[in-house]
């Protein structure tokens, strides 16, 4: 079947947009995504995920892409990479999968195959998904429990979860492990020959579907909690007035001390991904203290780095209100995306205690910004201006500013402060976290 394949992936986003360029190299591919707009950028070679080079565009915009779904009915291997968020209420959410299943349902057939790789956990693949496609279908799933009936009118699905890590040039889908698995051997089997064909790193065939979700959602809690304990630190070392930048390089001068910095955590990784493994957790009755204990820590930190520059303003200035620059809007480095950003919720909460604040991000798009947020963003930071400047992202071009061009933007050279929250100049003159 693999000489055959023509494969459909369905969400043309951070994940989507790789695994389509890379497969559209081997197999014949179809994308579909909902969104008009992405679909019109991607003909007119516009790159919204600001990761790919204009020869890639060239291949992607000459290939399969619609907002419309039938273009997938010729397709007989099908791959999500739609988004899973969590609610307000911190709990997850799981429409995209369940519209994202539904469509697929309208196309798959008999012997043909779907793999999940958004996060999900233990169960999702199986308990939900699968169930909707044999409500939707005439159709089975194929596992362990029925593969030996040969009258079973089924479908094959397994789960690979993505490990896209968005702004890294350094290591995409040719460049990392990609864990792969099935519902049955052979189905396990052949959906890992297929991604052994893009992934040149090699795969890593789990033992089972939830062994794969639960690989998945424990990476990125991992990394969380991690974070969170360097963020407790910097706060205790703070009290202390011990520089934590100063403390992290001493500790990683031993061999197996573990290198994560401080700083705001958000994005629809490791600020999402822990809240999917507790849900589970509550679900089999185990109350999951340390992981939540990680999450709400780094929830705060925006709490913290404010106070610490209202200190140091208050200090200087002894007056209620600011004139604040912000330096720094998307989740993470070298990237153009916002969705859940932990700078703008800092933003928020500057804006909310009736502060003047601009907001500045060369890497991000102004009209796309404004569309979903009200905060004062600008072309060009004004000279001579500010009581304050924080810069909480670490984009290349944000480290290429001169210091003295920073100190420019302070309208007291004196008393003014830039607070450095990831430490990227390197100057003691600069408050740190």
């Amino acid at each position: 079947m693999i000489n055959n394949l023509r494969i459909g992936i369905i969400g043309l986003g951070y994940v989507g947009l790789p695994l389509f360029l890379e497969f559209s190299k081997k197999f014949e591919v179809k994308g579909f995504d909902l969104s008009m707009k992405k679909i019109n950028f991607l003909k007119k070679k516009i790159d919204y995920t600001n990761q790919f080079t204009k020869k890639d565009l060239q291949i992607i915009s000459n290939k399969n892409i619609n907002y419309k779904s039938n273009i997938l009915k010729d397709c007989n291997f099908f791959i999500v990479t739609v988004p899973t968020p969590i609610t307000k209420n911190k709990i997850p959410d799981l429409s995209a999968v369940i519209s994202a299943t539904k469509i697929i349902s309208k196309y798959i057939k008999k012997n043909e195959y779907v793999v999940y790789e958004s996060t999900f956990y233990p169960g999702v693949t199986e308990d939900i998904c699968v169930k909707i496609i044999e409500q939707k279908t005439k159709l089975v799933g194929i596992n362990n429990n029925n593969k030996n009936n040969k009258k079973l009118n089924g479908f094959n699905y397994g789960y690979s979860p993505e490990r896209i890590n968005p702004g890294d040039l350094q290591h995409g889908i040719k460049d990392i492990i990609k864990i792969t698995s099935g519902a049955t051997n052979s189905s396990a089997k052949f959906i890992d020959s297929v991604y052994k064909k893009i992934c040149l790193a090699g795969t890593y065939k789990a033992q089972s579907i939830k062994i794969a979700e639960s690989a998945k959602v424990i990476e990125n809690t991992q990394r969380d909690i991690n974070i969170a304990l360097i963020n407790e630190f910097a706060q205790i070392f703070s009290k202390m007035n011990i520089n934590i930048y100063d403390v992290l390089h001493a500790a990683k001068t031993k061999w197996n001390f573990l290198d994560f910095s401080p700083g705001l955590v958000g994005g629809h990784c490791i600020g999402v991904d822990p809240y999917y493994l507790t849900y589970k957790a509550s679900k089999v009755g185990h109350n999951s203290v340390l992981t939540l204990a990680g999450r709400k820590l780094n929830d705060n930190m925006h709490t913290f780095i404010l106070k610490k520059l209202y200190k140091y303003l208050d200090k200087n200035f002894r007056k209620k209100k600011y004139k604040l620059l912000l330096i720094g809007l998307t989740f993470k480095e070298n990237v153009n995306d916002f969705r859940n950003s932990r700078s703008i919720v800092l933003a928020n909460e500057i804006k909310k205690h009736g502060h003047a604040l601009d907001v500045y991000d060369n890497n991000v798009s102004i009209k796309e910004f404004k569309k979903e947020n009200k905060l004062n963003i600008i072309n060009k930071p004004k000279k001579n201006f500010y009581d304050g400047v924080l810069i909480t992202v670490a984009h290349k071009r944000i480290k290429k500013f001169d210091k003295d061009y920073l100190f420019s933007l302070l309208k007291d050279k004196e008393k003014g402060k830039i607070f450095d929250v990831k430490n990227m100049f390197n100057q003691k003159k600069f408050l740190t976290i």
